[in-house]
């Protein structure tokens, strides 16, 4: 019955995303232990407690640039449209220009940048963060980072991640810059 419920849950997720999750499916088919210790990171993965939006989103979007070519990081870009951030501060994240980011983007930007390329920023940016949102903020910015990275890696490594592809944000193709350059 969980089983069943669980494949129901994916294909609805897929069908609302347009997002292929045969590499979830293949997961709960092959080891239904190992899908049901996994899929609690999804709800880990929508954790928001302190941080607006947009910061949230740019870090997650940051996470999945560092791992992704292109699927997962449309996913986490439609999810961001969804939950309301604006359409040119998600493109801003993806060209990687903070002179168009508003505050929020930009410090959720800078912190999970500066912890992905390791730069020795980050406990910099991880005080701004503190400074503007607390201790939850870091917190947030942390795991909308690192679950914005666990999935395109688990798709990787089980053999699914063949696909690369444009990053859209409504139908506009988007210059994906990866790193500074």
């Amino acid at each position: 019955m969980r089983s069943w419920i669980a494949r129901r849950s994916l294909r609805a997720f897929a069908k609302r995303y347009g997002y292929d999750i045969s590499y979830l499916e293949m997961m709960l088919n092959v080891s239904p232990s190992a899908f049901f210790k996994f899929a609690p990171l999804m709800k880990a993965a929508a954790h928001r407690e302190a941080v607006p939006i947009d910061a949230s989103f740019a870090a997650k979007i940051v996470g999945a640039l560092a791992e992704d070519c292109g699927p997962c990081t449309q996913l986490v870009v439609d999810m961001a449209l969804e939950a309301g951030m604006a359409k040119d501060q998600i493109e801003a994240v993806l060209r990687r220009d903070p002179r168009a980011m508003n505050d929020a983007t930009t410090l959720g930007f800078r912190f999970a940048d500066a912890v992905v390329r390791r730069s020795g920023e980050d406990d910099e940016f991880r005080d701004a963060v503190r400074a503007q949102w607390g201790t939850k903020g870091v917190i947030d910015l942390t795991l909308a980072l690192q679950m914005g990275r666990m999935f395109p890696m688990v798709k990787a490594g089980l053999g699914y991640a063949k696909e690369c592809r444009r990053v859209t944000v409504r139908g506009h193709n988007v210059d994906v810059v990866k790193q500074a350059a």
